[in-house]
């Protein structure tokens, strides 16, 4: 397992060891003790989700106010474009985002610290996307960012109209949501 940095310092790619051959591949997904070795981090993770979304599904940028979630995220079926926003208002980055190729193939995984916003574009004709979270769900803490903020600029590989849950239609700017 091996971190990769980004443009954000707080946001980074973890990469695992794969072993395969003719037979297939394996692989630690998660392992606490080279989690603490490569990142310094302590993280103790309280719950794991799964979705399946379609192509062109977009789903984001959300975060909590409160009980807020650091989430560990990667995809097992399929590709996404993955992408983590900045959102506490006294940081250097505040605004700023990364995105980053997440896929079955590349195996990677990101980690969105708490106080950033995220969100994933399905790119392939379906993705099954994993992530473990360190705190639970509480729907009336979330909030969300619109996707296509223009402050934001973010480069979505859009051809088309993404597809948005209703919650997702109605996402706020940046300059108007609740941050940190």
């Amino acid at each position: 397992m091996r971190k990769i940095e980004t443009e954000l310092p707080d946001v980074f790619i973890v990469e695992p060891e794969v072993f395969g051959d003719t037979r297939g591949f394996f692989f630690e997904s998660f392992n606490q003790k080279q989690w603490e070795k490569i990142t310094g981090l302590n993280t103790c993770f309280v719950q794991d989700n799964h979705s399946r979304s379609v192509r062109g599904v977009l789903r984001g940028l959300h975060y909590q106010v409160k009980q807020t979630q650091a989430k560990l995220v990667r995809v097992v079926v399929g590709e996404v474009f993955d992408v983590a926003v900045d959102v506490r208002s006294k940081s250097s980055t505040f605004g700023k985002w990364v995105g980053v190729h997440l896929s079955a193939e590349n195996k990677r995984q990101l980690w969105i610290p708490e106080g950033f916003a995220h969100g994933f574009l399905v790119l392939s004709d379906v993705a099954e996307f994993l992530y473990k979270t360190t705190d639970y769900y509480a729907p009336e803490y979330e909030r969300t960012i619109l996707w296509n903020d223009p402050e934001l600029g973010i480069l979505w590989p859009v051809y088309e109209e993404p597809r948005l849950s209703k919650k997702d239609q109605k996402g706020l700017l940046l300059r108007e949501a609740e941050t940190f």
